[in-house]
């Protein structure tokens, strides 16, 4: 899953964050000093960075490469 483009809660704007989010724990930084460095002080959107599952890379194994094996799959 994508992170969501807005905070559920108070709708401010995250998803242009995650990548920089991303980025700060690959250096090494813990999530609350990467939020604190992102300026993301509220709880709710706090949430969003820490309780979000990024599952795009554990799916694209299972999908289908090639767009005519779908179409066949779906025509049978």
């Amino acid at each position: 899953m994508l992170i969501p483009i807005r905070c559920f809660t108070c709708g401010a704007m995250i998803a242009n964050k995650y990548e920089s989010y991303c980025d700060l724990l690959k250096e090494g930084k813990t999530p609350e000093e990467a939020l604190n460095i992102l300026k993301i002080h509220r709880f709710c959107c706090r949430r969003m960075f820490l309780a979000h599952a990024d599952l795009i890379d554990k799916m694209m194994p299972y999908s289908p490469a090639d767009p005519d094996e779908v179409a066949k799959t779906s025509q049978s």
